[in-house]
C-alpha cells in the first residue's frame, strides 16, 4: 500500500497524536492508525463509510 495517498484529519493537531488516516480507493475507503502505518488497514465500502460519518456527526 505504498503508492496509496493517505490523508490525516485536520483535527489531528500539532502533536499528531491519536489519529487515523484515510485513503480513497474508489469504491472503498481504507482506514489505518497513523501511529502504525505498517499495521493493519480496515477497508470499508464507500456507502457504508458515508453512513458511518453521518452517524458520528450527530
Amino acid at each position: 500500500m505504498t503508492s496509496i495517498v493517505w490523508r490525516k484529519s485536520s483535527h489531528s493537531g500539532v502533536q499528531q497524536g491519536d489519529c487515523v488516516e484515510l485513503a480513497d480507493l474508489g469504491n472503498v475507503i481504507a482506514v489505518r492508525d497513523s501511529k502504525d502505518p505498517e499495521g493493519g488497514v480496515l477497508r470499508v465500502g464507500r456507502e457504508e463509510f458515508g453512513e458511518l460519518v453521518r452517524v458520528l456527526r450527530v
